[in-house]
């Protein structure tokens, strides 16, 4: 995909005029805005949470899974207007759109299973039959195999599996299975057979093996708990893994850079608390960690061995997801939670 060249995830906007603190940067690049919002889309109405985005740029929609609310939102790509809403699901959570397909996969962790919808009008065709509680997933386009993480405490089961399936098909081609109850993101390599996943019950990273679908290491993840999210920078061989919790289980952000090779910590950053979403720009050597409390961090990769925090964005409580789009715009969705606060997605511009 194209924007997959680019990025190796996905982030969130947020709203209001937001305010920068731009940390260890001079001249006239510390007088830029990080990140300047240009758009808001109020969605009056939603209560709970948003999950991930994706982006159909053959079609010019971004899509938006609107979790508690049980549908798909559909937004127009250059304009931003909210076009529609989609029906049919229990709980969507990822999205996947591949190009010159004719359908979209949305994983739903309830009873009615992962979806398969019509790319043009968005009629669910079928249905993907994997374990209860489909949530995370990620694609491997070269071999065209879809990795969606299943199972866990949220549908009752004390184990946690990631499952192989074919898009095309639905046909379950493996899966892999850990003493875990709670699996959250994952990350792929583009350039070898790694799976990277995060047991976040017993604070780990598994790697696993894709084409035997066998675990191959797990590595503490020590300096904190409940890590969450994973984006993955393959040619300077680092994790950069995502944590909602600090030792004593208390909530707290932290991003920890691990080495991909072996697993070894190599840094620490204090992060925002309640995030859902990180999101990488290769490219561009930022990663950016949206928080639900009400600011995105971003950070500075370009020294492998030392992450760098360069600017905390105001946005909007809830903001916690979110995507980097073609043209340097990032997109953050603000979740209502349980307050009577207005859904939002929000349109930012990066210089």
């Amino acid at each position: 995909m194209k924007i997959q060249k680019r990025l190796a995830g996905l982030l969130v906007l947020s709203s209001s005029a937001a305010i920068y603190t731009v940390a260890g940067v001079t001249g006239a690049r510390a007088q830029a805005p990080a990140m300047k919002l240009v758009q808001t889309i109020e969605l009056p109405g939603y209560t709970g949470d948003f999950d991930h985005f994706a982006v159909d740029e053959q079609r010019g929609r971004l899509l938006l899974a609107a979790e508690d609310h049980a549908t798909m939102e559909v937004f127009d790509l250059k304009t931003g207007r909210h076009l529609k809403t989609v029906k049919g699901f229990d709980a969507p959570h990822s999205i996947l759109v591949r190009p010159a397909a004719s359908t979209i996969i949305v994983t739903d962790s309830g009873k009615t299973m992962t979806k398969v919808l019509d790319a043009e009008t968005y009629a669910i065709k079928g249905t993907i039959k994997l374990t209860e509680g489909a949530d995370s997933a990620a694609y491997d386009p070269e071999t065209n195999i879809y990795y969606i993480v299943t199972g866990g405490k949220d549908v009752d089961m004390k184990t946690a599996n990631v499952e192989a399936v074919n898009p095309d098909t639905g046909q379950r081609l493996g899966g892999v299975t850990f003493k875990d109850d709670h699996v959250e993101a994952i990350a792929l390599e583009q350039h070898g057979n790694r799976i990277f996943v995060n047991l976040t019950q017993t604070n780990k990273m598994a790697v696993v093996d894709r084409k035997t679908m066998k675990e191959i290491a797990e590595w503490p993840v020590a300096p904190a708990q409940q890590n969450a999210m994973v984006a993955l920078d393959e040619a300077q061989h680092r994790l950069y893994v995502v944590c909602r919790a600090d030792l004593s289980g208390a909530p707290a952000g932290k991003v920890v850079v691990m080495n991909s090779d072996d697993g070894k910590v190599v840094s620490t950053q204090d992060a925002p608390t309640r995030v859902d979403q990180v999101i990488y720009d290769i490219v561009m050597h930022r990663l950016y960690v949206p928080g639900g409390q009400g600011y995105t961090e971003i950070y500075d990769t370009s020294d492998a061995n030392n992450l760098k925090s360069v600017a905390k964005v105001s946005t909007a409580p809830g903001a916690k997801t979110g995507i980097l789009l073609p043209g340097k715009n990032l997109v953050l969705a603000a979740s209502p939670g349980e307050t009577k606060a207005v859904a939002k997605v929000m349109y930012f511009s990066i210089p």
